[in-house]
């Protein structure tokens, strides 16, 4: 054991013995911490974008300085501009290097630690991924900071956590704190960033005493980022205005076109994550051959690289033409997917508000030019369309309520923003089931709404826990035989056979007891008249969750298992047993995993 550990165990039992002498009740001790979360998940927001602006001054500003470039001008150094989010991709290499564990699974990865493993996060990734997507946020990669920021908080909320020897549900309430007031602390939006941490890291898990403990979180985050930053938000919207009634038909529209662009990114995304994964090239080339591309569409249009909160502000006050911004959404989509696929890490909130306001942007735009005479504002619709594209992206449509309401502070873009979050999350989870951040899972086999116990059968193969020797009895047996048969073996169930081997049919030792016949038949009679001809099979490749859902189905005990390419051809069997006996071993390998964590 490290010192750091023998301290943090030292540090734990002192507190842990302490705490019940100040006879401090269960719920006033998790407001305690909730504060405690909120504060320092604040402060490590700001700390993570001032790291962001420092490697972006570094990188990029004395980068173009040294290199005479003009983004805002047509010269031959422009294209240099590829050269920043490549750097960016050099610099992340020696963390894939020493720390490439602590840079996988991006926030995917911690939903499913917090909703399937406890909740127990790792300290490190909150250093070493942090510096990895400030590294690629402040060099021009196309991604964004909310992911991390969210990650970060809920580390810290873990943290505690363990300090003080939570489980549970106890830990997830302070990881989801913790996440909540990174968000709330990031758009100056507290209301926002309770529901990011109910809807999408809580998975909709409603209880009051934990809602209680994330608002507090949430609180005192923003407090703290109002205390360093000002009564700020990472952006910032013109005032909110609907101009008549017949204008809400123009938000349904944009909700259903918002929902068809959601859909067709995040099939996008993951489309391009798998051409990237297939290119044979070495792991560590790629980042930096993911930056070139990215710096590539950057040339032409600056406006993809980093977060893009500047360029969004320009658009929520209307300004821009319609066919840049239309432009803007195939660019950004895929600058955002290379970037994120290659290697750097980073988040994938800013870059669906950014699709959202560029979309709702060109759509009020082009609604403008067709009705001259209404006086639309174009700024609104990319003001909607941003909140509705993270709604359907992410399928979280409260937080993006409340995130317009806490920008806008208007109460009249709650009803055009309900309007399009509804339209266009409904779309989305009718083409797609999965959110942005749960298809990976799903490819997987991990359903986060499922539980534990399901994830963990659903990881197991019936091929690695079979048995592949499988006493079969021939379909012609007689009962006679059988009846001597089953005297010398300690199965209950058979599978039959025929001539060629293949499976027939399926008899238990009940079916048989079943039965009343006349000593005289017993040699006369074949067993098959009394099998089960409908047999209930698996294949090797299914895993035990379908296993165990077709054994429950019939409450039997033992199912055939069959070859993927032929029904009937009998590979080996599969019992109860067997399915509990391999959950166990797995349950106990992970709970140790966790423990090492």
């Amino acid at each position: 054991m490290s010192y750091a550990s023998r301290l943090f165990k030292t540090v734990q039992n002192l507190l842990t013995a302490a705490l019940p002498r100040l006879r401090i009740s269960e719920n006033t001790f998790s407001i305690i911490l909730a504060v405690v979360v909120g504060l320092l998940a604040g402060f490590g927001n700001y700390l993570f974008r001032q790291t962001i602006e420092l490697i972006h001054h570094l990188v990029v500003a004395q980068g173009m300085e040294l290199l005479h470039i003009d983004a805002g001008q047509w010269q031959p150094q422009r294209l240099l501009l590829m050269l920043f989010p490549a750097v960016g991709g050099l610099l992340v290499i020696p963390l894939w290097v020493l720390f490439g564990k602590d840079l996988k699974g991006g926030f995917a990865g911690f939903l499913v630690r917090v909703n399937l493993r406890g909740a127990k996060l790792p300290l490190r990734p909150l250093f070493t991924r942090g510096l990895g997507a400030a590294i690629t946020l402040g060099t021009g990669g196309s991604a964004g900071q909310e992911g991390p920021i969210a990650v970060i908080g809920g580390t810290i909320g873990s943290q505690f956590g363990k300090l003080f020897r939570m489980s549970g549900d106890s830990l997830k309430v302070l990881v989801a704190c913790g996440a909540a007031a990174g968000v709330a602390a990031t758009f100056n939006a507290p209301i926002a960033g309770v529901f990011f941490a109910t809807e999408i890291v809580l998975l909709s898990s409603f209880e009051l005493a934990s809602f209680t403990s994330i608002v507090i979180a949430s609180g005192m985050a923003t407090v703290v980022s109002r205390a360093l930053l000002g009564n700020i938000s990472e952006l910032t919207a013109p005032p909110y205005f609907v101009h008549s009634f017949w204008e809400f038909g123009l938000y349904l529209l944009l909700g259903g076109i918002i929902g068809a662009l959601a859909t067709g990114f995040i099939g996008l995304h993951f489309r391009i994550k798998d051409i990237i994964d297939a290119v044979p090239l070495p792991k560590l080339v790629k980042p930096v051959a993911g930056g070139l591309a990215v710096g590539a569409i950057g040339v032409l249009l600056p406006q993809v690289f980093g977060n893009g909160y500047e360029f969004m502000e320009t658009v929520l006050h209307g300004e821009h033409v319609w066919w840049l911004l239309a432009l803007l959404i195939l660019a950004k989509a895929i600058a955002t997917s290379i970037t994120l696929s290659s290697g750097l890490p980073g988040g994938m909130f800013a870059p669906c508000l950014f699709l959202g306001a560029v979309a709702g942007g060109a759509f009020g735009h082009l609604a403008v030019l067709i009705f001259p005479e209404a006086g639309l504002s174009p700024g609104a619709y990319a003001l909607v369309g941003m909140g509705a594209f993270l709604s359907a992206a992410t399928h979280a449509p409260m937080t993006a309520i409340f995130l317009l309401f806490e920008i806008t502070d208007s109460y009249q873009v709650i009803i055009p923003i309900m309007i399009t979050c509804v339209i266009g999350t409904s779309i989305a989870r009718h083409f797609r089931r999965d959110s942005l951040e749960t298809v990976e899972l799903t490819r997987e086999g991990i359903d986060l709404e499922a539980g534990k116990e399901r994830n963990i059968m659903k990881a197991l193969r019936v091929g690695d826990v079979m048995a592949r020797e499988v006493e079969t009895v021939p379909e012609n047996m007689t009962l006679g035989q059988f009846a001597r048969f089953i005297a010398s073996t300690r199965h209950t169930n058979f599978p039959l056979v025929n001539a060629a081997g293949e499976l027939s049919g399926i008899i238990s030792v009940q079916d048989f007891m079943g039965a009343v016949f006349e000593p005289e038949l017993m040699d006369l009679v074949v067993i098959k008249e009394l099998a089960t001809l409908d047999v209930i099979t698996v294949t090797e490749d299914e895993n035990l969750d379908q296993a165990m859902r077709r054994i429950g189905y019939r409450n039997i005990e033992q199912l055939p298992v069959v070859a993927p390419d032929n029904p009937r051809r009998l590979a080996g069997i599969i019992s109860r047993k067997d399915i509990v006996s391999a959950y166990n071993r797995a349950l106990m390998s992970r709970h140790l995993e966790d423990e090492d964590d």
